[in-house]
């Protein structure tokens, strides 16, 4: 039971009543037991709303920073009208609006209220409570129940970096188009033979065929297609770090370091699988937190969005030497092996880069990890002594990134070390320049 506004109303009237009664007493036991009366009346007139029969429809899927619409649709199977308020109770991260919706539902009808969803967080967002407020026909008292009617809505990565693909598959293109007559190695496959030119490496001429066209022929060779991209997402604690700037409005300042390598991770599948690439991807902490493997080139990115959508950063230090072993089970032929993390000095030196070369010895492998940019503006500070001290901290900070980013060269490991909106497309930047070389 509640009791409405107008009961309260009804209440402050009958105490100017009583303040100008000759009997106070007398005239507090009448209106005492008026409004009682006329509260029961009113609840015994109202809408039932234990019997409700409530359902849910709509969508179950949405991106970070977009709507989604959810219906509740409420059934009345008593004889009684029911009007009031519905509070559908959401996650505070769900974004849910409007809180109240109003209610007016005829005896043996239904009807259908809708909560617009606009999350900011990814994951999986539950419905909590539905409340059903049904006021009596005198506005004082109402009946008041709770329905548990379960609906999920899962929230996924955005892929903001999507505006950059046409540009990277233009360039894909561009090197398929050359590359008939480019490198000689390993990871690449025969495509065709020509005439020898000056310039070309002596290594690629097929004596048989310039035999037997009494001309020198050199073979010409094309990267390998159908080659493997093993991605890596470090959910350790380097990676819930925020970082940047909030690319939607409500959201917190900044996104975690791990939604932006996903969101480089994204792109990264989509060329890779438009080159004709086989895309893999794990995520890992102290355990395997997701394995996605097999996927057809047209269900990728649909299958990675889900299996990073529930992902979160753990607030434990990685296992590299897991990691390392998860994916050397994973991965039994060369592949490009292309780990999301932090170039955290502490953190790379007790844990990733001992570990490394059982790795690199096996697979190619590019690090890639999201620069603060906060970093860089504190370094140009100047001007009192708060601001020369942050200004040390970050040079020291910068230069903690190129030792450690020296060193994981120096054991034959790519690298892009990125602000979080550079990150996506300087990763694809690395696979293609990776790709046009022959490594790949």
């Amino acid at each position: 039971m509640a009791l409405t506004g107008r009961a309260g109303l009804l209440a402050a009237l009958g105490a100017l009543v009583v303040l100008l009664a000759p009997d106070p007493s007398v005239a507090v036991l009448g209106l005492a037991l008026l409004l009682a009366v006329l509260v029961a009346v009113d609840l015994l007139l109202a809408g039932g709303v234990r019997g409700l029969r409530l359902h849910r429809d709509g969508e179950r899927l949405v991106r970070l920073g977009e709507s989604v619409a959810v219906g509740l649709v409420v059934e009345n199977p008593g004889r009684r009208r029911v009007r009031g308020v519905v509070r559908d109770a959401w996650p505070p991260s769900a974004g849910a609006a409007p809180r109240h919706l109003k209610l007016d539902v005829p005896a043996g009808q239904r009807r259908r209220l809708v909560t617009t969803l606009t999350p900011t967080r990814r994951g999986d967002r539950e419905a909590v409570t539905v409340t059903v407020r049904s006021v009596g026909p005198l506005g004082l008292a109402a009946r008041q129940g709770s329905h548990l009617v379960p609906w999920s809505v899962r929230v996924l990565p955005p892929f903001l970096s999507r505006k950059h693909l046409p540009g990277k598959l233009a360039r894909l293109r561009e090197l398929d188009g050359r590359h008939p007559a480019l490198v000689r190695g390993q990871g690449t496959e025969f495509d065709s033979l020509r005439e020898y030119v000056v310039g070309d490496d002596v290594r690629s001429i097929d004596w048989r065929a310039s035999a037997r066209r009494s001309d020198v022929v050199v073979r010409t060779w094309r990267p390998e297609r159908d080659r493997r991209v093993l991605i890596v997402l470090d959910t350790g604690r380097t990676s819930a770090g925020r970082v940047g700037v909030a690319p939607h409005p409500g959201q917190p300042s900044g996104w975690p370091r791990l939604d932006w390598s996903m969101d480089a991770a994204l792109l990264l599948a989509a060329l890779a699988a438009r080159a004709g690439d086989r895309v893999d991807f794990l995520a890992h902490d102290r355990t395997v937190r997701a394995w996605l493997s097999g996927t057809s080139r047209n269900d990728l990115l649909s299958s990675l969005v889900n299996a990073m959508a529930p992902i979160e950063a753990e607030l434990v230090e990685a296992d590299a030497p897991g990691m390392v072993s998860a994916v050397l089970a994973r991965a039994k032929r060369r592949c490009l092996v292309v780990l999301l993390t932090d170039l955290n000095a502490a953190a790379m030196e007790e844990g990733l880069l001992p570990v490394l070369p059982r790795l690199s010895s096996r697979h190619t492998v590019l690090v890639a990890a999201v620069a603060d940019p906060r970093v860089a503006d504190m370094a140009s500070g100047r001007g009192t002594a708060e601001l020369v001290y942050d200004a040390a901290a970050a040079e020291r900070l910068r230069g903690e990134r190129r030792w450690i980013t020296a060193r994981l060269r120096g054991q034959g490991v790519e690298v892009v070390d990125a602000p979080p909106e550079e990150l996506a497309p300087a990763l694809a930047d690395a696979y293609l320049a990776l790709k046009a070389a022959g490594r790949l």
